[in-house]
This record gives C-alpha cells, structure tokens and sequence, in this order.
C-alpha cells in the first residue's frame, strides 16, 4: 500500500492506495475506506498493414554521421547541447588529432571535444560559461 499525503485549500489529507483490481482501486483517505472506479481506457483497433515492395519504405539514413575530413577548413560541431566549461587551445595554435580542444557540460557530464584531425585552430566560436546547441560550430581548423 502506497502513501502520500496532500494538502487542498490548506487541508492535510492523508491518502493510501490499496489494491487494483481490474478497474476498481482501494484507497483510504484520513482512515475512511473508498473503492475508487477507474475509468476503462478505449484501446484503438489497430489494423494490421500488409507490406510490398511498393510500400516498403527505403531504409533510414544512419543516427550519426561524421562528415569526411578534407584538407580546407573544417569546424568542430558540438554532439551535445551543453556548456562551455573550458576552452585548452587559442586561435593560431597548431593542433593534433586527439588533443582536446575544450571541454563541454553535458547533461551533468564533463565531455573532452577533442580534434579530429592535425591543423591549426582558424578561429573560436564560443566562450567559456556559453551555453550552445548540438550542432554549433565550436572551433574551425583549417
């Protein structure tokens, strides 16, 4: 038996959730029993498609992909929506693949950006404590 409390226009209720029973729950408010009906959900009928091959649809593109590194400019986009908690290179240092760039708050996490080829850091496009979008250009290497 499940309980909680609640408090309505200033009145404490003290409520116990008992026992379901198909569509009928047990519960006691301030000590009174109270069998409580549920109302019946309406489940959809579904219809069962029939598949062929003019139906089928092509497969999904990947989740993720990573665009191919040529030898230009390339930025370094954020996988993640997060924060700039720190930012390890300066425009005009040379970088190698690997060296973390900067470091992103993500969903509670600490995450390495890290490079993803030899170059020189052409430009930064974000700031320490700046909150960014996936996808944003964070720093391009050229």
């Amino acid at each position: 038996m499940k309980e909680y409390k609640y408090k309505i226009n200033g009145n404490l209720y003290k409520v116990a959730v008992g026992d379901i029973e198909e569509n009928q729950v047990h519960v006691e408010v301030n000590g009174t029993p109270y069998t409580v009906e549920l109302e019946k959900k309406v489940s959809p009928k579904i219809k069962p498609v029939v598949r062929t091959a003019a139906t089928t649809p092509a497969a999904p593109p990947p989740a993720v992909t990573r665009p191919a590194v040529s030898g230009g400019k390339a930025g370094i986009k954020s996988p993640l929506p997060g924060v700039i908690l720190d930012i390890k290179v300066k425009e005009g240092d040379a970088v190698k693949r690997g060296q973390t760039l900067l470091i992103l708050e993500a969903m509670k996490m600490e995450n390495d950006i890290k490079a993803d080829r030899d170059g020189k850091v052409v430009s930064i496009n974000v700031s320490k404590g700046e909150s960014i979008l996936e996808g944003t250009d964070l720093i391009v290497i050229e």
